[in-house]
């Protein structure tokens, strides 16, 4: 962990000299490597140094070509090509041969990379005399650092041979599936009224229910109410507004990540789901441990009792993240694409919007006044409320089969027996010394479990019923092919997914209408981390799953459906998409 943490270090520090160079100094992209050479006085080299791209274009032939430098290497996954035509990039195809795998420190995973001399042949059938490409590729040093995403720009034209780079991109005038419509202050009306809808998602329903608790036992002060409310919402915004500003860091990074990219971590699922045990075990009346994270039991008189409020509004933030409400996905696709300060009061909006109902709720005389007072009732109730946090690991746990398979939710349960083992054991026996001793050695021993989730390889997707796994070469023919497309780009911890499938993709109708229209369908899993599907998200100004795309037959733009499906309008654009056409309305 130590050199990765390193590695990442380093690369960040590069795109920080990377910003800096290039506004003081107005070079090109290779130039601000040159400021981080002389600033650590290192041999890395400048990029365009690194990897010395071309065009080459030999009869009808053309070819992309790569000098890579000695102790470098280029990503094969990162490599892609688009054609752009009248401001519309169309991704192409490209042959690539096989690279070789390794393990990557920075990505965590193995991969599959290029060293020395590269050559790909590019594909140009049905295009003008004069075609712009755009080129993407991402590369490290073996010494540990690795560059940013690189884009250049290419005109080539077909007649005379002649290939030149742009500095710019083309000038786009497509309008189609973007933000363009969506200015800052509507942006932050679409997150707030997509914090509300926050709410009404079943994975905030634990938290608040924990909190609708903390609020009967205040209920005898207005004061303490208040104060419950304030800290409640105080730890929902900030948290927003921390994991935004994580995942903005680290998109500028390179990392291909979007909103909920915490739980593509196995061993934060892991950890997740000890939590929810842990506050489970405390409510049945196991352990005490708990109850000032959730703002409930004896210390709702002082501040320790408010510390517990911020610290349920960070927890439902957390566990909030995965869900997509309606509106969030143009406000948070419009906030990626802003300087940090609009952006980062745009997730303060949505947190705001999230945190609203219940800091209402706490200036409601009437409310207060038909709640009913603390007594022996409420112990019953605590102990009803273990039963949705146990539900909640369940869930999380099932999760983390999804991403890492059997083995991982064995290792996970082992943790969780230790932590069970360790909180029985507190409270136990005379020799406290020693119980606090074997309590301290099963609770190490459950933590030290959560590394090691992140070593398992990743559970294999299969396809299911009508769904194809997702590829953007199996989508780019199916589309040449002239068929009608249905893109389904999903999560295990999405919520709003699950349903969506359960209760429309899954039905018999929806099954026939794909069948017998001849449509295909493709099922992108998002549980891990994929820099492809995360690419598409980025395409159509998302940030985060569900996504679902309809690609009308013989050709044309795709139609970004409702992130909430209905099963008779669905079957309505499936055949409108199988005759060629779509209708022509959009959700936000």
């Amino acid at each position: 962990m130590t050199k990765t943490f390193r590695n990442k270090f380093l690369s960040l520090l590069a795109i920080l000299l990377l910003v800096s160079g290039t506004s003081a100094q107005g070079q090109n992209p290779g130039a601000p490597f040159a400021t981080l050479d002389a600033t650590l006085d290192n041999p890395f080299l400048p990029v365009d140094e690194a990897y010395r791209q071309d065009l080459l274009l030999s009869g009808s032939q053309l070819s992309a070509i790569f000098e890579i430098a000695p102790e470098y290497y280029l990503y094969r996954e990162k490599l892609a090509l688009y054609r752009i035509d009248n401001g519309q990039k169309t991704e192409l195809p490209l042959s690539l041969p096989s690279g070789k795998v390794i393990w990557d420190d920075y990505f965590e995973k193995e991969t599959e990379v290029y060293r020395g001399q590269l050559e790909v042949p590019i594909r140009l059938a049905g295009t003008g005399k004069i075609v712009q490409l755009e080129l993407h590729y991402q590369g490290c040093a073996d010494a540990g650092l690795c560059y940013p995403p690189q884009t250049r720009h290419y005109s080539v034209d077909t007649v005379s041979g002649s290939i030149r780079m742009l500095e710019a991109p083309p000038p786009s005038t497509d309008t189609s599936n973007n933000n363009s419509f969506i200015t800052l202050p509507l942006a932050l009306l679409f997150a707030f009224a997509g914090g509300l809808l926050l709410n009404l998602m079943p994975c905030v329903f634990p938290v608040l229910s924990i909190k609708l608790l903390a609020v009967s036992q205040a209920a005898q002060s207005a004061s303490q109410r208040h104060h419950h409310g304030w800290a409640y919402s105080a730890g929902v915004i900030l948290s927003f507004v921390t994991i935004a500003a994580v995942m903005l860091v680290l998109r500028a990074g390179g990392e291909a990540i979007g909103w909920g990219f915490q739980l593509q971590s196995p061993w934060l699922v892991a950890a997740l789901a000890y939590l929810f045990f842990v506050m489970g075990l405390s409510l049945s009346g196991v352990t005490e441990l708990g109850s000032s994270l959730m703002g409930i039991g004896g210390h709702l008189n002082n501040g320790r009792g408010w510390r517990g409020s911020l610290a349920s509004g960070a927890l439902a933030t957390l566990v909030a993240s995965p869900c997509t409400a309606p509106l969030m996905g143009s406000a948070l696709g419009f906030a990626v694409t802003q300087p940090a300060v609009p952006a980062l009061s745009i997730f303060a909006a949505l947190g705001a919007g999230m945190a609203a109902p219940f800091l209402l709720l706490t200036y409601l005389p009437a409310l207060a006044e038909k709640l009913p007072r603390p007594g022996p009732w409420m112990d019953r109730l605590k102990q009803l409320l273990a039963f949705p946090m146990y539900l909640t690991a369940v869930w999380l746990l099932w999760v983390l089969g999804r991403q890492t398979g059997g083995d991982g939710v064995a290792l996970a349960l082992t943790g969780a027996v230790a932590i069970a083992f360790a909180l029985w054991l507190w409270p136990r026996y005379q020799w406290r010394w020693l119980q606090g001793c074997v309590a301290a050695v099963a609770l190490a021993f459950a933590v030290l479990l959560l590394p090691r989730l992140s070593t398992l390889p990743q559970a294999q997707q299969e396809s299911s019923d009508y769904w194809q796994p997702y590829s953007a070469q199996q989508l780019d023919v199916a589309r040449s092919e002239g068929r009608a497309v249905l893109a389904n780009m999903t999560a295990a911890w999405c919520l709003t997914c699950l349903v969506n499938e359960q209760v429309v993709l899954s039905s018999g109708a929806v099954s026939r209408a794909i069948e017998q229209l001849g449509i295909v369908a493709f099922k992108g899993d998002w549980t891990n981390q994929d820099p492809h599907i995360s690419a598409l998200l980025a395409k159509y100004k998302r940030t985060s799953v569900p996504l679902y795309l309809l690609y009308p037959a013989g050709g044309g733009e795709a139609k970004v459906l409702p992130q909430i499906l209905s099963r008779s309008e669905l079957l309505a654009e499936l055949e409108a998409a199988a005759q060629g056409g779509l209708s022509t309305s959009s959700t936000p």
